[in-house]
């Protein structure tokens, strides 16, 4: 039975699989933390993009008797604030699936018949010694579309900084961290990111792990870090709370965009979404569901996690994913399809070209890319060899495995959001 401080029991057979599945695969005890480790989820705090702080382990109780190191976040007053966000790191094991169960986003069809050949088939299309954060898929054809300006542009009054907003949506009132960029005048329309945290992580701990904020502030976008229910996202098969309740996360981010229009002055068309894990599964279902809005999704350590997948045009992806994630296997497993497969099949719903092309190498970084596709919906899958259950440049977390320093995943995908506007 569940303790009352704990999420749900992972034997429920509700959690994290939809009832047509006949069985799942035997899965390792959830992660659950309690005492101080888990009221140090909500600690606050943003940390810059320069941000170092050294990480000395504790240990923390977890549930089924088991212990397990956790880093504890120590360091000059300067490097607190990103300590403060990351807590005690207590997210390390929790980021990922815990409990869940799926199967793979696309049917066979979509899929096709084996996974995505990741070797170069040509010309490499940008140098593989590029710097990280150089474009891993080509342009969109032609003049970028104007602005659609937003209801907000009329006379927006918030100025630049941090905001936490409340938003009503399906009888809750769910919450969001808001960051106006300092070059925000309220006149010219910007783009905005969605950047939805992992499964019992936080919207300061997103912050602190994809280090966002100080690309928004370099670019001049928007980028808003929304709160699951229970700190946990309905992405389809998965996870926690927010699946087993069947929370309208849909619902709640075209609403969240509704808000971001009429309080700020936005541009319709350039709105896109990403998020690590569970936020990265967030990510798949909005471009599967949200296509009207959503522009692009640059996910990182999560994909498509849906029985069906019917965008109504195709959308733009690149996805980043370490070979060695042990959270959200790389080649499948835990009951999920391949990431190959998983972007395999945005490549056909896209109407690419069935063989990817390289676009980007550097040390244990590789980008391909499923060029000539319908409208410009390039598909982008980004492979870190060896690398963990993390997200590529950002802040590395320890026992979540590898983070490259060879490929900067919040550069590269703002490159690829650029580049994909809605049409």
């Amino acid at each position: 039975p569940d303790d009352d401080d704990g999420p749900a029991d992972h034997d429920d057979d509700r959690v994290c699989r939809p009832r047509e599945l006949l069985a799942r695969p035997s899965l390792p005890h959830e992660p659950r933390l309690t005492g101080d480790a888990q009221r140090s989820l909500d600690t606050g705090g943003r940390g810059g993009r320069d941000a170092n702080f050294p990480l000395v382990a504790s240990e923390t109780q977890m549930s089924g008797g088991d212990h397990v190191a956790i880093a504890a976040a120590s360091g000059s007053e300067s490097a607190m604030p990103a300590a403060r966000a990351l807590g005690a790191l207590a997210p390390l094991l929790l980021l990922g699936l815990g409990s869940c169960s799926s199967t793979s986003g696309a049917s066979d069809t979509e899929r096709g018949n084996g996974p995505a050949v990741l070797a170069p088939t040509g010309a490499a299309e940008t140098p593989s010694d590029a710097p990280p954060g150089t474009p891993p898929s080509p342009a969109s054809p032609g003049a970028p579309p104007p602005a659609e300006l937003s209801s907000g542009c009329a006379g927006s009054s918030v100025a630049p900084g941090n905001l936490d907003w409340t938003i009503p949506s399906g009888g809750r009132s769910r919450v969001a961290r808001v960051h106006v960029p300092p070059t925000y005048d309220g006149k010219k329309a910007v783009p905005v990111v969605l950047n939805f945290h992992g499964r019992l992580s936080s919207a300061a701990q997103e912050e602190a792990i994809s280090q966002m904020t100080p690309k928004s502030d370099a670019a001049g976008f928007v980028v808003v870090y929304p709160t699951g229910v229970g700190q946990t996202w309905n992405g389809g098969y998965c996870c926690g709370e927010a699946q087993t309740q069947n929370v309208d996360d849909v619902g709640f981010t075209r609403a969240l965009i509704d808000e971001l229009g009429a309080k700020l002055c936005i541009d319709k068309r350039r709105v896109f979404a990403t998020g690590l894990s569970n936020g990265g599964f967030m990510s798949h279902r909005l471009a599967c569901e949200l296509s009207d809005r959503i522009a692009a999704i640059g996910p990182v350590a999560g994909h498509t996690l849906l029985a069906t997948c019917a965008p109504s045009r195709p959308v733009p992806v690149i996805h980043f994913h370490g070979t060695a994630d042990q959270l959200v296997p790389y080649p499948g497993g835990l009951g999920m399809g391949s990431v190959e497969d998983s972007l395999k099949a945005w490549a056909l719903r896209n109407g690419c070209a069935k063989t990817p092309v390289q676009t980007y190498k550097k040390g244990d970084a590789t980008c391909v890319t499923y060029g000539s596709c319908t409208a410009g919906a390039d598909v982008t899958l980004c492979t870190i060899a060896d690398g963990g259950h993390t997200w590529p440049g950002g802040t590395p977390v320890p026992y979540l495995g590898k983070t490259s320093q060879d490929l900067d995943a919040t550069d590269a995908m703002w490159t690829f959001f650029e580049a994909h506007p809605l049409p």
